[in-house]
């Protein structure tokens, strides 16, 4: 989530005084960012960010630290809040609109789809949204959809036919590599699955290029990076394979 939609959904901000807004950037930055830690350019950019003056972050933060008691903590590495405001911030603003709605989403999914591995991804998913783990639920999200893509493919004879010419279409020199169960998918690297599924015309358009940019944002997420991944990603991220894979290909 961008922090210029978060307090868009606040509608008394513009009211709050600097220090209260202060409060609110710090918690955003801890609970949709993962930040243990800010410092005042980190603060300084929360307020650029929403095209806001800065209120003097460099006097606000440690007159902040010095309140009796305090609203944030002196730490390593700059400020983090103090443990009582921050809870008493997440029971106000933890519940926001938009990850009450992907969870649901997510949620109800379960009832939906009887295969017991995907419904072992996708609690796995669920957990690691819930607890702000977005790379872990982007991860695991692709392999619930990844997994029902493959089975799809592997429930119907003349799909599978269709994959297979389409493999051997797109890919000439892996003569004699076809498809028969699960395991041999395991040969194939994910984006060539994609691939073959469009050539042999079992996917649509759309379907393949929503594979085709989940499976980037999802090797995004998988490997170490100094790449922020945000809550905003990963909502679309999850709503669009749910939607639009998963619950699409019957």
């Amino acid at each position: 989530m961008e922090l210029l939609n978060f307090i868009k959904e606040i509608t008394d901000f513009e009211s709050l005084k600097p220090r209260e807004k202060i409060l609110l950037f710090a918690w955003f930055l801890h609970a949709h960012r993962n930040l243990e830690t800010f410092d005042n350019a980190l603060m300084r950019q929360c307020f650029r960010d929403i095209a806001a003056s800065d209120p003097n972050v460099a006097r606000e933060l440690p007159r902040m630290a010095d309140r009796k008691p305090p609203d944030l903590l002196r730490v390593r590495g700059g400020y983090m809040l103090e443990g009582s405001i921050k809870r008493a911030l997440d029971t106000r603003y933890g519940n926001h609109p938009t990850t009450v709605a992907v969870t649901k989403l997510l949620t109800e999914l379960p009832a939906k789809i009887p295969d017991s591995a995907e419904r072992t991804f996708l609690n796995e998913a669920l957990d690691c949204y819930r607890v702000g783990a977005f790379r872990s639920a982007i991860v695991m999200t692709w392999n619930l959809a990844f997994s029902h893509f493959t089975g799809w493919i592997l429930a119907d004879q003349k799909r599978l036919s269709d994959f297979n010419k389409g493999f051997s279409s797109k890919y000439p020199k892996r003569v004699g590599m076809q498809v028969a169960n699960r395991e041999d998918f395991e040969e194939i690297k994910e984006s060539e699955v994609i691939e073959a599924a469009r050539t042999g015309a079992i996917l649509s358009k759309n379907i393949t290029e929503i594979l085709r940019e989940k499976l980037k944002k999802r090797n995004m997420a998988a490997h170490p990076s100094s790449v922020i991944v945000t809550q905003s990603q990963t909502d679309d991220v999850i709503t669009d394979l749910v939607n639009n894979v998963v619950l699409v290909l019957k």
